[in-house]
């Protein structure tokens, strides 16, 4: 019997194609539109989001880390960025002294909230608006599937 081929085949190899397209090309336009409309990079805007998330506005700057997809050095420097412009406080975790908390400030609430009207709009333009609603919903299932097995092996299970 034939061994299968190591090979994609050309519907995986289609697919494959079309979303390394979106993986490389959609953080760069969203990056664009959100360096033009609001002067941040699409990962600032995803830490401010993330924080705002947050119980509290608050995280451990490890999680935030893990949770942005960012190393220590690359947050780090992102939070003196923020603690300059007043968009959120570094303080020791009350609950851990070894860790220090990110707190959102009202700074950087606000620049959320100015940012979010122009960014979902294009999110919208980019993802939803090109697909009907049953390829959204099929589109969900299969990136929640995809995401699961990524988290599983982040995760070493």
């Amino acid at each position: 019997m034939d061994s299968p081929s190591p090979w994609l085949d050309d519907d995986q190899q289609e697919l494959w194609q079309a979303l390394l397209t979106v993986v490389i090309a959609l953080p760069a336009a969203l990056d664009r539109q959100l360096q033009r409309d609001a002067g941040i990079s699409n990962f600032e805007y995803g830490v401010l989001a993330r924080l705002s998330m947050a119980d509290g506005g608050s995280m451990r700057l490890s999680d935030l880390a893990r949770v942005s997809d960012s190393t220590q050095p690359r947050l780090s420097k992102t939070m003196d960025r923020f603690e300059s412009r007043k968009w959120v406080e570094r303080r020791p975790d009350p609950e851990d002294g070894r860790y220090t908390l990110a707190v959102l400030a009202d700074a950087g609430r606000q620049k959320l909230v100015e940012s979010a009207p122009a960014h979902a709009a294009e999110v919208k333009r980019l993802v939803f608006e090109p697909l009907g609603p049953a390829q959204r919903r099929h589109l969900a299932a299969g990136l929640t599937r995809i995401a699961a097995t990524l988290r599983r092996d982040l995760d070493g299970s």
